[in-house]
């Protein structure tokens, strides 16, 4: 198995080479993102044990069609129009939740850079919550 590897590598180095390329740019901007992931069993963790507030960065439509418990919805588009609303919470662990996961890490950085200093994304966003049967509540 490792000899084809080896032999695989050897003989299409641009392709391992562009493999690669790609991984440590992605690594880059996950990195670069700030935010720490969270699977949803160490959200849960973190909002029973040490009362983290959950942001929901999607739109309120989305929203309401199902969000975690106790969520605030603040759009990713408004993030920073509401970092006062949201002062209150600047000690607290903050879990920042979107759709897939994608999208938290821009909002958890604005957090960041507005002094908020535990701020976490919830890996897999909504779509990895419900994949994992944990509860959505609607308004």
């Amino acid at each position: 198995m490792m000899n084809q590897f080896i032999e695989f590598s050897i003989n299409h180095w641009e392709m391992v080479g562009v493999f690669f390329a790609i991984l440590i740019t992605l690594l880059f901007v996950e990195r670069k993102n700030g935010a720490e992931g969270l699977t949803p069993a160490a959200a849960t963790t973190l909002i029973n044990n040490e009362d983290a507030v959950v942001i929901d960065i999607r739109p309120e439509k989305e929203f309401s069609t199902g969000h975690i418990t106790a969520a605030i919805n603040v759009p990713a588009t408004k993030m920073k129009d509401n970092l006062t609303r949201l002062e209150k919470h600047k000690d607290a662990p903050i879990i920042v939740v979107c759709k897939s996961g994608i999208t938290a890490g821009a909002s958890a950085k604005d957090l960041q850079k507005a002094g908020f200093s535990k701020v976490y994304k919830l890996q897999g966003g909504i779509a990895e919550w419900q994949a994992s049967n944990l509860p959505l509540v609607k308004k």
